[in-house]
């Protein structure tokens, strides 16, 4: 079974390694959307996979880090594209939750990356 839980966190970036003129060499922000898929057997007991609670916890740490700040400052997002965002998400994640099947970074409604992992 897999199960989800979605997280926003609001924070300024550019992307240093564009061209002058690519509109995402300036300082901008974004909403950005991450959603935390895991993916495992249904406890017959209990009834679930994991407890939302652990998904958010393992969570917590890392929306302190990123919202309202600049990405770029962050060490391992000095090129904060969606791409290492996700994976940076990830390389936390992994060890807390080890059911995590996939991690989704949107950087707006409509474009977004999906991470598996290695």
């Amino acid at each position: 079974m897999e199960l989800y839980k979605e997280f926003s966190f609001d924070a300024a970036h550019f992307l240093p390694n564009v061209s002058s003129d690519h509109k995402c060499a300036h300082m901008h922000g974004h909403t950005y959307y991450v959603r935390i898929l895991l993916e495992g057997p249904l406890d017959p007991v209990l009834g679930w996979v994991v407890d939302f609670a652990e998904v958010k916890s393992a969570w917590k740490p890392l929306e302190k880090i990123l919202d309202h700040k600049m990405l770029n400052d962050i060490s391992g997002l000095e090129n904060p594209t969606a791409e290492i965002i996700a994976v940076w998400i990830w390389e936390r994640m992994k060890p807390k939750l080890p059911l995590l099947k996939s991690i989704e970074v949107k950087e707006t409604p409509t474009t977004g990356v999906v991470y598996s992992g290695k």
